[in-house]
């Protein structure tokens, strides 16, 4: 039952490097209008759009953006870091 918990462990982490990477790449978007990623980067992306998008999402529906004044603060990727760092840490509690 160990692995099992191992395993799903990994998988939070990887989600959570792929949450780690959006952020990045939506810093380096909004900073850099121009640029625009081609080949095994655009394919990469996409990988970690489409998988980050849906509980990013739910999430948006259910804390929608914090307005300050003209600025969003964008709630949802906050709690679903939090909360994907929180699982991961009670999975490696269990598997060990």
């Amino acid at each position: 039952m160990s692995m099992v918990w191992q395993i799903i462990a990994f998988a939070l982490l990887l989600f959570m490097l792929m949450l780690l990477a959006r952020l990045v790449m939506d810093w380096v978007m909004m900073l850099s209008r121009g640029w625009r990623p081609g080949g095994g980067a655009a394919a990469g992306l996409e990988v970690i759009y489409s998988t980050t998008d849906p509980p990013l999402t739910l999430l948006r529906r259910v804390l929608p953006p914090l307005n300050l004044g003209s600025i969003k603060l964008d709630l949802g990727f906050m709690v679903l870091l939090i909360v994907v760092f929180v699982l991961r840490q009670f999975t490696l509690s269990l598997a060990y």
